[in-house]
């Protein structure tokens, strides 16, 4: 009896682990981002030639999504601070802040190191960004096409550390 009783209690405990290795890895792979990246400049090109000063993204989980937090400092010296929280479903959500890529900003998670975000500005299409995360987890790659708040094209490949 206390042999079947053992043998059951460890099944249980197996059991258990599978279901939190299992049932944890997508949870694990969705966060990629999560975290504070750094811009770094001598990696980034921009259309203009003249990208921000200094920028810096703090991602945290916040639900089914991410909360974000940018600060910086533009090329003209404007201070810049901006955040949105956003599940990965490709709905509209604020952008509050003075963010140069719009209003509103809707993420797609394309796979577990790719986001797609998408700013409009007035209800139309502003800015169309790709996040990539790298294998290693310590670069985060932006690129941005599209045409800002103040009509200027976007082209630009912004790199970012992380912290």
């Amino acid at each position: 009896m206390q042999a079947r009783i053992w043998q059951t209690s460890l099944l249980m405990i197996a059991f258990a682990l599978f279901v939190m290795v299992v049932g944890g890895t997508p949870l694990a792979q969705s966060i990629a981002e999560v975290g504070t990246w750094n811009l770094n400049l001598a990696k980034s090109k921009y259309k203009d030639g003249r990208g921000p000063k200094r920028a810096t993204h703090t991602i945290e989980p916040a639900g089914a999504g991410i909360k974000t937090i940018v600060d910086g400092v533009s090329g003209d010296g404007t201070v810049r601070h901006y955040e949105f929280t956003a599940n990965y479903d490709g709905k509209d959500n604020p952008l509050v802040g003075n963010s140069a890529n719009g209003d509103m900003i809707a993420l797609t998670r394309i796979n577990t190191t790719t986001i797609q975000a998408v700013t409009k500005h007035g209800g139309q299409v502003a800015v169309t960004m790709t996040w990539v995360v790298s294998s290693d987890a310590k670069t985060l790659t932006i690129t941005s096409t599209g045409t800002n708040v103040f009509g200027k094209a976007v082209n630009n490949l912004s790199v970012y550390d992380r912290q």
